[in-house]
């Protein structure tokens, strides 16, 4: 994707977000290849969007964090003066922002896609793209932003609402922290012990043997759904839209990237796991207990 450069731009905004919140979706785009800048705000003001150009990552972080609702999507360069697309996202999730982040960047490496993923993004597309794609995955994230919209009245990350609670056959946690397979999010303890290690929620903090590993919000969210529904067979699917808040359908190793992190966190050999496993083409499942589990067959198991 070229664009030949226009303007000599340091920031650009569309006219204010109140007098158009309601007719434009409001876009967010962090680059700071002017070309590039220009081009897809052309592109997306075409397709009746509003767009704030940010060219640098500390500003960009000082803007969201004054006006965390001013943005319905953002776009987000990794290598960006000031302040890296990772540290921008990553902090964005721990003010507990919400707005779904696609990064675009040159850098294509596994373990950069991961790092995005694993820092809080909801979408990562390489440079160069085609135009075609990218507005697909703006829209895509529209319908991501209404979906959690919609879910703001459930209860965290494993969205079980009062409802559900009261409806439910609650059993209180087990010694040490350990959890039944009934447990509700307003039964989890401050911490609670999965195997050697301590799961602290309010502190996004996993206590290990050896160390203090930080999670993402992101990561956290995956960990309670995982709790809130122990034991259970969840497919992907059902991942990406309660956790990821994506359509189930959507061709990512998202989860995948995510569960193996946890893995080298909690499990003493991430290579045959007891407590966060996949079962091939069938989805994952948490096993808060593996000593006592009844499902010990090792079919479709890795």
């Amino acid at each position: 994707m070229n664009f030949e450069h226009t303007e000599n731009i340091q920031k650009e905004n569309s006219p204010a977000p109140s007098e158009y919140s309601e007719m434009k979706p409001h876009v967010l785009v962090v680059e700071d290849e002017i070309n590039l800048a220009v081009g897809i705000r052309f592109s997306l003001e075409h397709e009746n969007y509003q767009v704030t150009l940010i060219h640098d990552g500390a500003e960009a972080l000082e803007q969201i964090l004054h006006t965390p609702t001013a943005y319905d999507v953002i776009v987000l360069d990794i290598m960006l003066p000031g302040l890296n697309g990772y540290s921008v996202c990553s902090q964005i999730r721990e003010k507990g922002i919400t707005t779904p982040i696609m990064f675009l960047s040159a850098r294509t490496l596994p373990e950069d896609k991961a790092r995005g993923f694993d820092a809080g993004a909801n979408q990562y597309m390489p440079k160069p793209f085609e135009l075609e794609e990218f507005l697909a995955r703006i829209r895509n994230m529209l319908k991501l932003k209404e979906i959690h919209s919609a879910s703001k009245n459930k209860n965290l990350v494993g969205y079980v609402t009062e409802k559900d609670a009261e409806n439910e056959s609650v059993k209180k946690s087990t010694e040490k922290g350990m959890i039944s397979e009934n447990t509700t999010h307003s039964e989890l303890p401050a911490e609670l012990k999965i195997g050697e290690a301590v799961v602290k929620f309010n502190a996004l903090e996993v206590q290990t043997p050896k160390k203090t590993v930080r999670l993402t919000s992101l990561e956290m969210s995956l960990l309670k759904y995982f709790i809130l529904n122990a034991n259970r067979l969840i497919a992907k699917e059902e991942l990406l839209e309660k956790v990821w808040k994506m359509p189930g359908a959507m061709n990512t190793r998202a989860p995948d990237q995510f569960i193996l992190r946890l893995r080298k966190i909690f499990e003493q050999n991430p290579a045959k796991p007891l407590y966060f496993r996949t079962y091939r083409n069938a989805g994952y499942r948490f096993t808060p207990d593996p000593e006592n589990d009844m499902e010990k067959d090792t079919t479709s198991k890795k």
